[in-house]
């Protein structure tokens, strides 16, 4: 450092007490070993001091190119070098005096003590600082720093970026709604407002002002004449900022090293932002909660209306609606910023379509019949078409095989499908028909509500006819809901247990009905001796107990039948 700046000897080693290094490191006697403070400083330098054994000043400077009458903070960065646990722990604390004195060294502008500074376990740089004002015609000033302890072991220190800076109070700029913006919309232009400036008095006991203006907030003009606290900008029409100069003293108001900025107030131009873009209309099922959309740039919102102009808001700050009706929706873009309205809304239009409306159903059909399903819709006005899972694009298709089918009714692209399951009634299988004496009895393979007839006209549940006379019959058998009978030939042939031959035509001769429809019979009847009675081949059969003309007692009498090689044996009673 030049003569007479401290009493310390320069060394470019490691400084013992009394000594001074500027230096970009500190790795002597166990500090802590640092780099300067300045930020981004590559091997930045920094002043370290290792006090003399005895107190007093180690530094001196003087300052120039100050502004008079006008209040500076001095302000230095220090740290204790010696760690917490140097010197056993009792190392000697750092302790400095600052002191501004004026350029003739006689009047003591302030002054101030860091007080005791103890080592720390880590590195800990620290800004002390004090407040002063030059005197009238004063632009110089002399800092001492003085060391409060003595050498030894301890109290050892380093010194970095030392500043002084003018003071001011902090200013802010307000309008009369007390803001410090304004956008403006371009239909408001020309635009003219009255700004004040309004000092917090922290510093300055007295203010003195210069208005500015600029374009773009880098470059700024003086507005000639605009010397008080407040302003009226009138004919404004573009971007505009506005600041204003502020110094205790009238001379320092166009220095700007002595003088005080204020906060900036500034006017914005917000042109009507474009309509916003539609992002289509929208042909849509009711069910469906696609919305409206529109785009708009970054700090525009959008605002619906019912109305191409005017009409009632119906959604605020949306980019996006969703109606409850279809319809005519207008969307307006306004600008976050001046809340400036675009000159026209855009149009979109929704339309609601209606969803068919259907009913899942279940049929049965008849064996060997053909069903017709329908898709029936509620509405079948709305319906724009039908698809059956076969291909059809009727209306109603015709079937004749169980299972399930399914039908897509649409209203153009709204869609609903309906199901109709399909279940076959199937006719009765006839597994056997049988005669059991005067009975018929029917017999099927397959179980249903069956009904059976032996005429074809007359049907019944049972499936066993009683006291039926022999012969060739037809059956019959169908279900209750169908009209397909299935049929089959029945001869129906019995031989009788008895009869009787009184003449009361009830039972008077032995019938055997039914055989004569056979290809080949033969019977005979005899008594119970052996003796023939009556004998038949391939013809109806009936006998009145007679022989010879001659009427043959009560008692059994026995038969052989043969037809188609089935040979039958047995007896009857004649009743007299």
């Amino acid at each position: 450092m030049p003569i007479g700046t401290t009493s310390y000897a320069f060394i470019s080693t490691s400084p013992n007490d009394g000594f001074y290094n500027v230096s970009s490191n500190t790795n002597w006697f166990g500090w802590h070993d640092i780099e300067d403070h300045t930020s981004n400083d590559t091997n930045g330098k920094m002043l370290v001091i290792n006090a003399d054994f005895t107190s007093g000043e180690f530094y001196r400077t003087t300052v120039n190119g100050l502004c008079e009458n006008t209040t500076y903070e001095f302000s230095s960065w220090m740290i204790n070098l010696l760690p917490a646990s140097g010197c056993n722990g009792v190392g000697i604390p750092i302790n400095v005096k600052f002191e501004i004195w004026d350029n003739t060294d006689t009047n003591l502008l302030a002054s101030g003590d860091t007080g005791n500074i103890n080592g720390t376990s880590s590195p800990n740089w620290q800004q002390y600082a004090l407040v002063f004002q030059t005197l009238p015609s004063q632009t110089s000033v002399i800092l001492k720093m003085k060391n409060n302890g003595v050498g030894g072991c301890g109290n050892d220190l380093a010194l970095d970026d030392i500043i002084f800076k003018s003071c001011g109070d902090a200013i802010a700029i307000e309008d009369t709604s007390n803001m410090n913006l304004i956008s403006v919309c371009e239909d408001a232009l020309p635009f003219s407002v009255t700004l004040t400036a309004l000092p917090d008095f922290t510093i300055f006991s007295s203010h003195f002002y210069q208005w500015q203006e600029s374009p773009d907030s880098v470059n700024w003009t003086d507005i000639a004449g605009e010397t008080s606290n407040t302003y009226s900008a009138t004919s404004i029409n573009n971007n505009t900022f506005y600041r204003v100069k502020v110094a205790e003293d009238a001379i320092n108001v166009n220095n700007n090293s002595c003088n005080s900025s204020s906060e900036i107030y500034e006017i914005r131009i917000i042109s009507f932002p474009n309509a916003p873009i539609s992002n289509g209309d929208l042909m849509i099922c009711e069910n469906d909660t696609t919305p409206l959309s529109v785009t708009v740039p970054s700090g525009v919102i959008v605002n619906w209306y019912d109305a191409a102009t005017g009409g009632n808001l119906l959604l605020a700050n949306n980019t996006s609606f969703n109606p409850t009706t279809s319809g005519l929706y207008y969307a307006e873009a306004e600008t976050i910023e001046g809340r400036c309205q675009s000159t026209s809304r855009t149009t979109l239009q929704i339309e609601y379509l209606e969803t068919p409306e259907v009913t899942d159903e279940s049929f049965s059909f008849c064996e060997n019949t053909i069903i017709t399903l329908q898709a029936d819709p509620t509405d079948p006005s709305i319906v724009t078409s039908y698809l059956w899972d076969n291909g059809s694009t009727n209306q109603e298709i015709n079937v004749s095989i169980s299972g399930t089918y399914t039908v897509i009714v649409s209203n153009n692209s709204c869609s609903v499908t309906k199901t109709i399951t399909l279940s076959q009634i199937d006719n009765p299988i006839i597994e056997s028909v049988i005669s059991d004496d005067y009975n018929i009895i029917i017999k099927t393979s397959n179980a249903g509500d069956f009904l059976y007839s032996i005429d074809g006209i007359t049907f019944q549940s049972n499936p066993i006819f009683s006291s039926v006379e022999g012969g060739q019959y037809t059956i019959y058998v169908k279900h209750q809901d169908c009209t397909e009978a299935i049929t089959t030939q029945h001869i129906h042939f019995y031989i009788p247990k008895f009869f009787t031959p009184n003449g009361d035509n009830v039972n008077d001769t032995f019938n055997l009905k039914g055989i004569e429809f056979y290809s080949f019979s033969q019977v005979s009847i005899f008594d119970r001796y052996g003796k023939l009675l009556k004998n038949a081949v391939n013809t109806s059969f009936s006998w009145n107990g007679t022989f010879s003309g001659q009427l043959l007692p009560t008692g059994d009498y026995w038969y052989v039948i043969i037809i188609e090689g089935q040979k039958f044996t047995g007896h009857f009673t004649l009743k007299r």
